[in-house]
């Protein structure tokens, strides 16, 4: 028989991440002894006290049966208080808070709650896949707007054209922002809203690295508003639960309740034992310092590498990337070639993070991905090869 992808697969291309794994495995296979500083998966244990909640709760949750589809009321209970704890916000866990198998999961079915064919959703270049694949799959457009180092890495509002913005349904903010680093002002935030409230947008903020950050704490869009917005969060990063896949959508419970009719149709929640375990993560934070401490540290022995071979001091306020600016003449895929070639390291091109836009440029031409997910170690021998690369 012949096997046809339907013409949505067809559409895309291959997701980035993948591509850059088996360039990473090719390498290897080569005897190539790689640091991978491309996808940012960190290779730092989870805490030995969420391990073992999270085999405590196998053993008590034996007999559970199916998990909620949107987060037992215990785990969506703990998250109201950790959001109040640490943005100051009041949440109802009952109508504005539910459970999510990891962020990419919520965030890919989002617009399958609120997008018909042909309407358009507002997505960042350079940015995370799924907002624009989740679109598509919805039968969305994906309107591209730029993240550009001009703007400080925010959007520009003004730019979107009216017509575009009258059939869009959605916006996606990230802040902290992947890949770039850059943290939202509260300025950034309010024009969001109000651009949103006039052409009747919803806003859905990825914030999954709140909680990585190197001066001051990131703010969340819902201290500002809740009416029209969702937040979408993860314990990925900041607890080391890459593999759990443990997350929460949050915010106007609209939103939220047809969030949840999504959610009931495609899945059937995460583990209760593996909530157990995020439920003793968000009560226990320690953890999360020193992982910052640790950030910040791999962050300054990169950045200082990259400054002494005359590239441009690209240091960010947040997340664990590095949004490196590449020497003149070059372009990210020349720059990324060049650090394997001569350091054995792996970065991503940020061209293929990005999207070609309006204008015809691509915003991650000119930039380079630094994810900070090797040991310091590891990190350090990294410093040293670069310092002495030749471009």
């Amino acid at each position: 028989m012949k096997v046809i992808a339907s013409k949505r697969v067809q559409s895309i291309g291959g997701y980035a991440f993948a591509e850059i794994d088996k360039k990473v495995a090719e390498a290897k296979a080569r005897g190539v002894d790689v640091i991978d500083f491309g996808v940012g998966d960190p290779t730092d244990p989870t805490p030995k006290f969420i391990r073992n909640a999270c085999k405590k709760g196998v053993d008590n949750r034996a007999s559970s049966g199916y998990p909620s589809y949107i987060g037992s009321l215990e785990y969506r209970s703990a998250i109201a208080t950790w959001v109040a704890n640490r943005f100051g916000i009041v949440l109802d866990p009952k109508t504005e808070i539910c459970s999510t198998i990891g962020a990419k999961e919520g965030v890919f079915h989002f617009p399958f709650g609120f997008v018909n064919p042909g309407d358009y959703v507002l997505c960042p270049t350079p940015g995370y896949p799924p907002y624009s694949r989740g679109t598509l799959f919805a039968g969305g457009i994906p309107w591209f707007y730029p993240l550009l180092e001009r703007n400080n890495f925010f959007p520009d509002f003004k730019s979107i054209p009216e017509e575009i913005a009258k059939k869009s349904k959605i916006l996606w903010l990230n802040y902290p922002n992947s890949p770039t680093g850059e943290c939202a002002t509260r300025e950034i935030y309010e024009q969001a809203i109000e651009f949103a409230q006039r052409y009747n947008i919803i806003i859905a903020s990825d914030e999954c690295y709140s909680e990585i950050y190197f001066g001051e704490k990131p703010i969340s869009i819902l201290e500002l508003a809740k009416e029209g917005a969702v937040v979408f969060q993860s314990f990925s990063k900041p607890y080391k639960m890459t593999g759990y896949r443990v997350g929460w959508a949050m915010g106007d419970s609209r939103i939220i309740d047809v969030f949840k009719k999504v959610k009931t149709n495609f899945d059937s929640g995460t583990p209760t034992f593996i909530q157990d375990a995020a439920i003793v993560a968000m009560e226990e934070l320690t953890h999360v310092e020193c992982a910052r401490e640790e950030y910040r540290k791999r962050r300054d022995v990169i950045v200082e590498a990259l400054v002494s071979v005359g590239l441009k001091r690209c240091q960010p306020e947040g997340t664990f990337y590095i949004w490196q600016k590449v020497p003149k003449g070059m372009t990210s895929v020349k720059f990324a070639e060049v650090l394997l070639e001569q350091c054995e390291i792996v970065v991503t091109p940020g061209e293929a993070i990005s999207e070609i836009v309006a204008d015809e440029t691509n915003p991650g031409r000119d930039f380079v991905r630094f994810a900070l997910v090797p040991s310091l170690e590891r990190i350090k021998e990294a410093a040293e090869r670069i310092r002495n690369l030749k471009f």
